[in-house]
């Protein structure tokens, strides 16, 4: 990086340094851990001779604790992509006008997650709604193992609330689906061919369609033999929107041979995958009480403001574990745990 032709190649210094982030990611927390403890020990062996030192290691070993589970955490992202930035799409589903509300909700929790942990978000298409909320929109997450730490949040998404959109205040339930795929940059991992693509222009529009571009650069590709449809319109030119939509198509490929994958792994162990794109995975509950449960690992959650602030590192790190317990426990059943 400290080459004079570093920057010569704009795309592939940003993958550099990308994976720069990604590996201090895991080695500065280790670094701070090793640090702490190496603190504790001269603490201890001080508090023999002073024993008021020995008030700050209580402490100081929490700390140290909560920098190893981060540090555990992190070593369950080792999926084939974990470390790629991800791509969430969000969808409003059943509820009317309070289903697209609540669509809108998901996205700015997602975007709020982002900023807390320091990723970068873009905007990568949103269709507003003409009432409220939105019908849908895509994003882009990039930083460090985002779609390692995002995977888990693919599912339907249910929220129970006094609606403010009904007239005589009765409770609503309202679905909005959730989609994370992996952002794949090299296009030789999933081969795209283009007479298998449908490409369709159109205009470009801003929030509430108040704003209309006078060419049509905004892209919809359609894979054919999967039916998976993307569109971007964030990029002012027609070719950029299409490269982008490009990597969004690449994207949901690579999370589709991911689930073909899983639920051959589940096959092959006689058990039914339980994630997937169709299936509910979480509850919110505003009314009667605050509530929000997740109903694959069973955590739980009361301050509903704070999650829809963007504090779901807990949800997060829950799935994680949960995956690999369930992951685990259909190996044992099937007398199949290895080595590693």
């Amino acid at each position: 990086m400290a080459q004079p032709s570093f920057w010569d190649d704009i795309e592939k210094s940003q993958e550099m340094v990308a994976e720069l982030k990604s590996i201090r990611a895991i080695l500065k927390p280790l670094e701070e851990a090793i640090k702490q403890l190496e603190d504790i020990d001269a603490m201890v062996e001080l508090a023999e001779e002073e024993p008021s030192l020995a008030d700050g290691v209580p402490d100081a070993l929490n700390k140290l604790e909560k920098l190893v589970e981060d540090l555990e955490i992190k070593a369950l992202l080792n999926g084939p992509h974990d470390n790629c930035n991800a791509i969430v799409s969000i969808n409003a589903r059943d509820g009317g006008t309070d289903a697209h509300d609540w669509a809108e909700m998901l996205l700015r929790m997602y975007i709020n997650w982002a900023k807390a942990h320091d990723y970068e978000v873009e905007v990568l298409d949103r269709i507003d709604n003409d009432v409220a909320g939105i019908n849908s929109a895509t994003i882009a997450i990039r930083g460090p193992m985002a779609y390692g730490y995002l995977k888990g949040e693919t599912g339907i998404h249910r929220l129970i609330r006094i609606s403010p959109f009904n007239a005589e205040g009765k409770r609503q339930t309202s679905f909005a689906a959730v989609d994370v795929s992996p952002e794949i940059k090299n296009e030789a991992e999933i081969e795209i061919r283009e007479e298998d693509i449908r490409e369709d222009v159109f205009r470009a529009s801003g929030p509430g369609g108040q704003h209309v571009n006078k060419t049509s650069s905004a892209v919809r590709l359609t894979h054919l033999p999967t039916g998976i449809v993307v569109a971007c319109q964030s990029e002012r030119s027609q070719h950029q929107n299409r490269a982008m939509a490009m990597r969004m198509l690449r994207a949901k490929l690579a999370r589709l041979e991911e689930e073909k994958r899983e639920a051959e792994m589940a096959a092959k162990y006689e058990a039914a995958p339980k994630v997937g794109f169709g299936s509910q995975i979480r509850s919110y509950f505003q009314h009667p009480e605050q509530r929000i449960k997740d109903a694959r690992t069973g955590y739980t959650e009361t301050s509903f403001q704070s999650v829809m602030d963007g504090e779901i590192q807990g949800f997060l790190d829950a799935y994680l574990r949960w995956k690999v317990a369930e992951d685990t426990a259909r190996m044992k059943a099937a007398g199949g745990v290895s080595k590693n």
